[in-house]
């Protein structure tokens, strides 16, 4: 099989580096609307040659690595791809990219959320081992054809993820508490000490705690402010909630009420049991 892959980045680089270890791919192209980006794609042999809008559309199978905002556009262009052609889209949310996919190529459309990535994004951000172990969400995965669901559950299982399926709006729902919140507050403490910190202070205060809690600010302003206005009714609901947690917690300092601080903080805690 032939794969042709728009978007060369963090997500669609290590995906294609994935790809061109599988028996059953033969040929991995790609293409990228960053002419910096393409360079170094070729340079870092992500994929075998950059290919055009129409070579990509013969291929077998279509992988779609681009902002929401962009699957959308570009799947109103692939209307007229073969009748077993797969095109399946990583986008972050995928209520609304269900809701755009042509009637004439539903059957071909898989809808996948690879729940992996890094703050960093490009092409020398893509690595092998990206995906491995990391859960892959499949949203109405009945709707896709046969050949389809066959292709997509194929590669995410031979990548060594960990499938799960769902509905799309349950999907837009739990990625806003469980990601897209948490890169709303990252974002939000960056702001928030920038503005009142210089570079020393940081500098010389900032440890391991806070690293980590402004670490995914340094992702990409591009394609998370895409994903808040795709998601934006899941991820104000989010937001409002998360407001009243801190109110709590804030109206708890504010009035020395130091047992119902060291309550909410055990709350806390019992979210670190889940992973263990």
């Amino acid at each position: 099989m032939k794969v042709g892959i728009i978007g060369l980045g963090l997500m669609g680089g290590s995906l294609a580096l994935e790809l061109k270890k599988l028996s059953f791919i033969d040929n991995v192209i790609g293409s990228d609307h960053n002419d910096e980006h393409i360079v170094e794609a070729l340079k870092l042999g992500l994929v075998d040659k950059i290919a055009s809008f129409d070579e990509i559309k013969v291929c077998d199978i279509i992988i779609l690595a681009v902002p929401v905002d962009a699957v959308i556009s570009i799947l109103q262009d692939l209307k007229d791809v073969k009748e077993s052609t797969t095109i399946i889209d990583l986008g972050s949310t995928k209520e609304k990219i269900l809701n755009s996919v042509p009637s004439v190529i539903r059957k071909n459309f898989v809808a996948a959320h690879p729940m992996t990535g890094t703050e960093n994004f490009g092409p020398s951000a893509a690595f092998e081992g990206l995906y491995k172990d990391k859960v892959v969400v499949l949203c109405n995965l009945e709707d896709s054809g046969d050949i389809q669901q066959e292709v997509a559950v194929r590669i995410f299982s031979q990548i060594h993820m960990k499938l799960t399926y769902m509905k799309a709006c349950e999907h837009d729902r739990h990625a806003a508490f469980i990601s897209h919140m948490p890169h709303v507050l990252s974002f939000s403490i960056a702001n928030t000490v920038l503005a009142q910190e210089d570079r020393e202070s940081i500098l010389a205060m900032a440890g391991g705690g806070f690293r980590s809690m402004s670490r995914i600010a340094k992702s990409s302003p591009t394609m998370w402010e895409d994903i808040f206005r795709q998601n934006k009714d899941n991820v104000l609901d989010s937001l409002e909630i998360f407001e009243k947690e801190l109110s709590s917690l804030k109206k708890a300092i504010k009035q020395d009420d130091w047992d119902s601080v060291n309550t909410q903080l055990k709350e806390g805690r019992k979210l670190h049991d889940i992973f263990e």
